[in-house]
């Protein structure tokens, strides 16, 4: 196992002998310029972020809910690049080099150069893993092979509505964690998520599925232990965190502290 796939391995074994869930904030790198987002990123993992998961902003984003989007959008009006977001990374993996970092990103950006030459970018900035929103496991195998190539974990999305046969396949090919979807729909901070489906969890861990982790309409403490008390090993938050930064864009001390005070309550509902 090298030190890069092995980021998100021992996060969750210290937080399984711990006993607690991991809480891990999502942002849009570039938001709302390059040297805000290195602030953002820097209080996040400062405050207790037990790993980051970070989206490069496009144009299209057909999963992303509209606090997201407008993010996307900020990013871009601000000159935003993939490698603009790389470099942000780097600075991230050099100030924190144990905590697990991931992308979330839309295929277009994969393959906009190339999807090798994304892979290696993202390998040498120090990214862990790559979810790709619009690439479903069908569809798939292509990018996994050049993420694999650069020791990079590819994460698969368990929709809502996923049979007992989806649930085992996606089992069997994810590596560092498998992203729950809270609901159905695009992300956002202002449609509640539903109770998280136990059964379908146990028959993900009875597959061999790695740490389970849901997303999508996770916004308050109280979503997080809902997630945790299902049987979950962690939850992601994006609108709300967004959200924060949306509303301070013109204080940059006001989002700092914010965003401490969110990441701290949600990861103390992490907590048994």
């Amino acid at each position: 196992m090298s030190e890069k796939n092995g980021r998100y391995a021992r996060l969750f074994d210290r937080l399984k002998k711990n006993k607690e869930g991991a809480f891990i904030p999502f942002v849009m790198l570039g938001d709302p310029t390059r040297e805000a987002s290195f602030d953002i990123l820097r209080t996040l993992a400062d405050s207790g972020a037990d790993a980051l998961e970070l989206g490069i902003p496009f144009s299209d984003p057909i999963a992303d809910g509209p606090v997201i989007q407008t993010a996307a959008g900020r990013a871009l009006g601000a000159g935003a690049t993939p490698a603009m977001c790389f470099d942000v990374i780097k600075k991230i993996r050099e100030r924190h080099p144990v905590l697990p970092i991931g992308l979330l990103v839309y295929a277009n950006l994969v393959v906009g150069s190339s999807p090798e030459a994304f892979y290696r970018l993202a390998s040498e900035s120090g990214v862990d893993s790559v979810l790709i929103a619009d690439a479903p496991l069908e569809t798939d195998p292509i990018f996994a092979r050049f993420a694999e190539r650069e020791n990079i974990d590819t994460v698969y999305v368990v929709p809502p509505n996923a049979d007992d046969d989806k649930l085992v396949k996606i089992a069997r090919v994810c590596r560092c964690y498998t992203y729950f979807l809270g609901r159905s729909g695009v992300t956002g901070a202002d449609r509640e998520m539903r109770a998280p489906d136990s059964r379908a969890m146990e028959l993900l861990r009875g597959a061999g599925a790695p740490p389970i982790v849901v997303g999508f309409g996770i916004s308050r403490p109280e979503h997080v232990r809902s997630a945790l008390m299902a049987g979950a090993d962690g939850a992601i938050s994006g609108s709300a965190t967004v959200a924060i930064i949306e509303k301070n864009l013109d204080d940059p001390g006001k989002t700092r502290v914010e965003l401490a005070n969110f990441v701290r309550s949600m990861k103390d509902a992490t907590i048994f």
